[in-house]
């Protein structure tokens, strides 16, 4: 597992060798022109590798009083390749995949790093592959786009083992847009998410032959909203702040959630091809056995 997140992360550095100079006079940088609003030209790629590290220890009770567990962690890896197929810039097509490393118990939260996968305390693999496109409906809103992916679980069941992902196949649309003003040094982004998960209920589970932990969110409707407000230093910068509002809503698996989580971040273009993303999270709210727990996350974006 750690030759295959090295291996992506080399190729993803790669690619800044298609142009190593940023054109000043060219205006804007791509952090500037290409928010998840705007879609690409015909022929042009898009891949990010984006690495989230989240670290709780507390969660909620069955309500939302706090209380103190042993420490879990949880790393994502989320690697996105998309292309233009349109002349017009209105279509991209895609491809999502997923590799996770739990730990619980009490580990250190680097203890995922190690990608073990005991199944008492820890678990590691691919998880999901996913589908998407990409859609910029309506020509006269050219900063108004949505992508809608399809999530397939390819990890297999084991029953009574550590929590890995959710054993649910995931429809998620996301609808994005974006303002700037101030003169072109601010710029506001809004998204909001529609995922719907299918699959067994938990309750249904044989717990013989299927881990029942991983149907929690099956008949399921997650929905976050999020927001940004973004500054530009200067064209190849940016500083931002975040607050995202998610509900998890039961739709017959008996089960529901909802937190707020706080944030911020930057990015920086160190090529005109690859940009890097740091941001941190925290959950400052939640319901119904939400963790309490902090988001790391570092991203590499190259566009060509």
């Amino acid at each position: 597992m750690k030759k295959i997140i090295t291996l992506l992360v080399i190729t993803a550095i790669s690619f800044s060798g298609f142009s190593q100079e940023e054109d000043e006079d060219q205006g804007k940088s791509n952090i500037q022109t290409y928010t998840p609003s705007k879609l690409l030209k015909k022929g042009q790629w898009d891949i990010k590798f984006f690495n989230s590290l989240y670290t709780q220890t507390e969660q909620t009770d069955a309500g939302s009083k706090s209380q103190k567990i042993a420490r879990q962690n949880f790393f994502t890896n989320t690697t996105e390749i998309y292309t233009g197929i349109s002349d017009n810039a209105r279509v991209n097509i895609g491809l999502v995949f997923q590799v996770r490393s739990n730990t619980y118990g009490g580990q250190g939260a680097f203890s995922v790093f190690d990608f073990d996968n005991n199944k008492v305390d820890s678990r590691s693999g691919f998880t999901t592959i996913a589908p998407s496109i990409r859609v910029q409906p309506f020509a006269s809103v050219p900063n108004f786009s949505f992508t809608s992916s399809i999530y397939f679980a390819i990890f297999g069941d084991e029953p009574n083992a550590a929590y890995l992902d959710k054993k649910s196949t995931f429809w998620e649309t996301k609808f994005f847009f974006d303002k700037t003003f101030g003169g072109g040094d601010w710029q506001i982004f809004t998204e909001a998410d529609f995922g719907f998960n299918f699959g067994e209920k938990s309750s249904e589970a044989d717990p013989a032959t299927e881990n029942v932990s991983e149907r929690f969110a099956n008949n399921s409707l997650f929905l976050p909203v999020s927001a940004f407000l973004s500054y530009f230093p200067s064209n190849k910068s940016t500083l931002f702040i975040n607050a995202q509002q998610a509900f998890l809503i039961d739709l017959g698996n008996d089960f529901s959630q909802r937190y707020t989580q706080l944030g911020f971040g930057g990015k920086y273009q160190l090529t005109q091809t690859l940009n890097v993303e740091a941001s941190f999270g925290k959950i400052v709210t939640g319901n119904n056995f939400q963790g309490l727990g902090q988001t790391f996350s570092l991203g590499l974006r190259a566009l060509f």
